[in-house]
């Protein structure tokens, strides 16, 4: 194998090979997980109702949050979508404790906190603070999901690590983009507004994450997977919508092909193929990335 490419290598003839692309935010309980990796997909990062008891070996390598912690009756406790039991309520600190400990104690590596005051309740500023604190004292990132003014600044300033969507409630002020970058990964998600048909979220969305990139902040790809009419597998919309946030093609796979991200051990049980050469025209790198199909390393030595 020569001719190293970006974060992978190209096998003469054939096409290109990645560290295993990831969807930095899925949620596997309400789709076929088993379809993801013939659309390219490798690993993902589970945000809310899964338990690893649904495990498959035609799934991609899996990390998980299991339950969404909210505030009492806050989303996304009353949504039709969400199972009981999916949902871990906190009223007080010590509820924030308890429920991080419970999370860890079911195999969690990553905590999803609810921030969605346009559908209810939420998290109060010593919940979530608590919430977060614990999260780090048990070496768990904390993702929050920010939605409505003025979340987005409170799950920053209790210090969480990440968001589960570019923030689509309002524009963010220059400095506080800034200082967002500085420490903060933001996951995609740019194609749920809209499915195809940007509407204004999606506009403020691509505004605030054009302006996150260009101060430096990191991007992942992520689709929320489950939610709405989307692909199962390299979703070609979000792409073209993080080109169009001024994602450069090496931008685009820095977020699909993260070595650890948020610092996660994720398993690396397969790589991405993608067919061809890698084009140089925009247009056609998109489709030629949603061309892409994950393999096991079995598979892949076949091609060679």
């Amino acid at each position: 194998m020569t001719g190293q490419s970006f974060h992978g290598h190209f096998l003469h003839g054939r096409g290109a090979v990645y560290r295993g692309f990831l969807d930095a935010h899925v949620h596997l309980a309400l789709i076929d997980p088993g379809q993801l990796v013939d659309g390219g997909i490798a690993r993902v990062i589970d945000l809310g109702g899964w338990l690893p008891n649904g495990k498959r070996e035609d799934m991609p390598d899996v990390a998980y949050a299991y339950q969404f912690l909210t505030a009492p009756g806050g989303y996304p406790s009353q949504a039709g979508w969400a199972e009981p039991g999916w949902c871990r309520e906190i009223a007080t600190a010590a509820d924030a404790a308890a429920a991080v400990d419970l999370q860890a104690a079911a195999g969690a590596s990553v905590l999803k906190v609810t921030l969605n005051a346009v559908a209810g309740p939420v998290l109060n500023a010593k919940g979530l603070t608590a919430a977060v604190d614990r999260a780090h004292e048990c070496g768990l990132p904390v993702v929050a999901h920010a939605e409505g003014a003025g979340q987005a600044d409170r799950a920053f300033a209790a210090g969480v690590d990440a968001f589960a969507h570019t923030p689509f409630s309002e524009r963010l002020a220059d400095d506080l983009v800034t200082a967002m970058a500085a420490s903060m990964t933001w996951i995609s998600t740019l194609d749920i507004h809209g499915w195809g048909t940007p509407t204004e979220a999606f506009d403020i969305a691509s505004d605030n994450l054009h302006r996150f990139h260009a101060a430096g902040g990191r991007v992942l790809y992520g689709t929320d997977l489950g939610n709405g009419p989307l692909v199962l597998g390299i979703n070609r919309r979000e792409i073209s919508a993080l080109l169009g946030a001024g994602l450069t093609p090496d931008d685009v796979l820095d977020a699909l092909c993260p070595r650890a991200p948020l610092g996660l051990a994720l398993a690396d049980t397969r790589v991405t193929f993608i067919p061809g050469e890698r084009p140089r025209d925009p247009d056609e790198f998109t489709e030629w990335l949603g061309s892409a199909r994950a393999l096991t390393h079995s598979e892949l030595e076949v091609l060679e």
